[in-house]
């Protein structure tokens, strides 16, 4: 069963919203994130990314950074930027991006539900990444950003939420990236208890993007249980903010790869490495976008071409065995290019789908990069039987878009 709650939600008021909510933290620097928060001193970035408040080249690890942070987060609160609900609420963040919209729960969710591993994860997390955040999370004693979870679809979660979207937003607005937000507050406790309970039900939830953000929080909430000698287990920091979409709504794009060398080859050298494992096409001068499973694109030397696994270079019986992702890092990164790990080797560079197949091109045409591989994208259901299997997915495997916005809700851990 996933445990969830809800919450007194720390928001700002409908006039402010469009000037707090910022971007999430990981999809900018430091640079951006200072330009962006230009001439705004409402903006979310002075609270998720303060090395902003800095001169230019300050560590963002820098412990007066985090207290900056924490600073930052109890002037907004002063100001009367962010207000913190009266009422434990629920809420209703949706999304729409090229005409789709996909609507999200709001939840405190169940630290103990991580830890227990009913909140399933497919990728590793880096030790100082988690770190970061956690240090974020206890200075300020709060959840700042949320997670975005996945659940297996539910009828009836699906008709309350369309009952709630017929009243008036909360907020509604687009952000300069054309995402239109629209959040709407849960507080009638007839909905309240009847989603704590159908969530009941659930087997498992799974985080689809924040992984990084789930490890900080679940750390961090039970390090101050482990901390506190009167705790009960009810207390907030038992729980941490997410947002969760039905899995039918959801849209994995694609994430590939550019790679500096060919490892000492010619291009045509390269291409027929390729044909041991692959039935390799040309297409052209312009990069295309894969058909299907198991069918990539490749460009360099100012060519494309189509390029199709064999059969027997992958398993669709086996979750990791079936994804493009495996059968390129072990045929094309490793085999032919000996990349082995695609955390460190600094040969290697992943580029989300958002950006287009022009960036790829350019990247190679530029002379920064030497190969392109675009790749078809992971659907939701190879993500779950992968969580559900208890295995990883390789890194960089899976790109969510729209992104969350951060600043619409926080979530205080006392």
């Amino acid at each position: 069963m996933a445990i969830i709650k809800p919450f007194k939600g720390v928001r700002p008021p409908k006039q402010f919203v469009k000037e707090v909510a910022s971007r999430p933290y990981d999809v900018l620097n430091s640079d951006e994130a200072r330009r962006e928060a230009e001439g705004n001193e409402k903006s979310l970035y002075r609270i998720i990314k303060p090395e902003i408040e800095f001169p230019v080249g300050k560590d963002e690890h820098d412990e007066d950074v985090y207290a900056k942070a924490a600073e930052n987060f109890r002037l907004f609160q002063d100001k009367g930027w962010l207000v913190q609900d009266e009422k434990e609420m629920y809420y209703v963040y949706a999304q729409t991006m090229n005409g789709k919209t996909q609507y999200g729960l709001v939840v405190g969710a169940y630290v103990e539900d991580y830890i227990n591993g009913k909140i399933k994860k497919h990728e590793l997390t880096r030790r100082d990444k988690e770190e970061d955040r956690m240090k974020h999370v206890r200075v300020n004693d709060a959840n700042i950003e949320p997670v975005f979870f996945a659940y297996h679809y539910n009828e009836e979660i699906n008709a309350i939420i369309a009952r709630i979207i017929r009243q008036e937003a909360e907020y509604d607005f687009i952000s300069v990236d054309g995402v239109g937000h629209h959040f709407w507050l849960i507080d009638n406790d007839t909905d309240i208890r009847r989603i704590t309970e159908i969530f009941a039900t659930f087997p498992a939830m799974y985080i689809a993007d924040g992984h990084h953000r789930s490890a900080a929080a679940a750390l961090v909430g039970a390090e101050k249980a482990k901390n506190n000698p009167c705790h009960r287990g009810d207390e907030e920091y038992n729980y941490f903010m997410a947002v969760c979409f039905p899995d039918n709504q959801l849209t994995i794009i694609d994430y590939n790869r550019v790679v500096k060398d060919l490892n000492g080859l010619s291009p045509d050298a390269f291409l027929k490495k390729l044909e041991k494992n692959f039935l390799v096409e040309p297409t052209g001068s312009e990069i295309q976008k894969p058909g299907n499973l198991h069918n990539f694109s490749v460009y360099l030397d100012g060519r494309s071409f189509s390029v199709t696994a064999k059969p027997g270079t992958y398993d669709d019986n086996d979750p990791i065995g079936a994804l493009d992702v495996t059968v390129t890092s072990l045929l094309i990164l490793d085999e032919i290019l000996g990349i082995k790990d695609l955390r460190s080797d600094k040969r290697i560079d992943f580029v989300g789908g958002i950006r287009g197949l022009g960036e790829l091109k350019k990247r190679v045409d530029t002379g920064e990069m030497a190969l392109a591989i675009a790749l078809y994208p992971v659907s939701m259901k190879q993500l779950m039987d992968i969580a559900d299997s208890g295995n990883i997915m390789p890194p960089k495997t899976t790109w969510f878009e729209p992104k969350l916005r951060s600043g619409l809700v926080i979530h205080k851990l006392s």
